[in-house]
């Protein structure tokens, strides 16, 4: 589903942001992507989400190669993805029913199919007692579920969830993640970018580490413990310092026993898994959707 082959990517400004990436994600995984500030995380989600092209190298997601993508196209691609960011990046003047229908209204959904699957996806996420309310009326944490809703409410098969954690309670992160991983069970692709290692260690996923631009482990979590060494293009000097920042055994915290995120029906809406996808959730993305949309033919593709 996602492929990165050779990627490299420096900037105008002569920054070497990565180095010859090699990252192949499948349908259906649950990756984590770690990393310290000014490792690469943030550009090689931007060359995700085709916010940049790669100085060399190729990335196809979904039979779109994206250094070969028209401007047209953007758009287009990008409502395959949900976006969750740290920030929220709510509407400060849309209650959380509009916040999440917006997603919905600005691809071309028809207000029936809009009434039916908002309250639906709002439910999921637990909000369905706080539709009416504004951001401000909100926690940190339920803020961040109505970003999530309103990257799921589109149907598209990657979540990518970037620092989703970064404004919230540990509790309301564990909550956060939980969420995200009954999402993936339902068979939706998430990858979730976050430099808090010791929230990762609290779940056996796979695990993609970045430093200085270049992928130094790769492999899934084994007991809280981060996989080092299993780059096999490591040189031994890298292995060192790989170990010497990630190696020590972060112990498992107990995780809460109780059920934390219900998705089961509430409110006689109707749950099932077809909906269990995701869409993207940028505000400053919808604005160039409207500006590229304008110029397409309507119809067919606004599914």
């Amino acid at each position: 589903m996602i492929d990165f082959k050779n990627v490299s990517k420096v900037y105008d400004n002569g920054t070497k942001a990565l180095h010859n990436i090699n990252i192949h994600i499948d349908k259906g995984e649950f990756v984590f992507v770690v990393g310290a500030s000014g490792a690469g995380k943030s550009t090689f989600l931007k060359l995700m989400m085709r916010e940049e092209v790669p100085s060399t190298g190729t990335i196809n997601i979904k039979n779109y190669n994206l250094g070969e993508m028209k401007k047209k196209e953007i758009p287009y691609f990008r409502r395959n993805m949900g976006i969750v960011f740290q920030d929220f990046r709510l509407i400060q003047n849309m209650t959380v029913y509009d916040n999440v229908a917006f997603a919905m209204r600005v691809v071309g959904a028809r207000e029936k199919e809009i009434r039916k699957r908002v309250p639906y996806v709002i439910n999921i996420v637990g909000l369905s007692s706080k539709a009416r309310n504004y951001p401000m009326e909100l926690s940190g944490g339920e803020q961040q579920r109505v970003a999530l809703a309103r990257a799921l409410v589109n149907n598209a098969d990657i979540i990518i969830a970037d620092e989703p954690t970064g404004n919230v309670d540990p509790q309301m992160s564990l909550e956060i993640v939980e969420l995200l991983t009954r999402l993936n069970e339902a068979g939706t692709t998430v990858i979730m970018v976050t430099h808090e290692h010791s929230l990762v260690s609290q779940f056996d996923k796979r695990v993609i580490v970045l430093d200085s631009g270049e992928v130094i482990s790769d492999g899934v979590m084994e007991d809280g413990e981060i996989p080092i060494g299993l780059a096999s293009h490591l040189n031994s000097d890298t292995k060192r310092r790989t170990r010497t920042k990630f190696g020590n055994k972060i112990s498992k915290k107990e995780k809460n026993s109780e059920k934390i995120i219900a998705v089961e029906p509430k409110d006689n809406v109707k749950v099932d898994d077809e909906y269990l996808d995701a869409l993207i959730g940028d505000t400053d993305s919808y604005r160039v959707y409207l500006e590229q949309d304008d110029s397409q033919p309507k119809g067919g593709d606004s599914q």
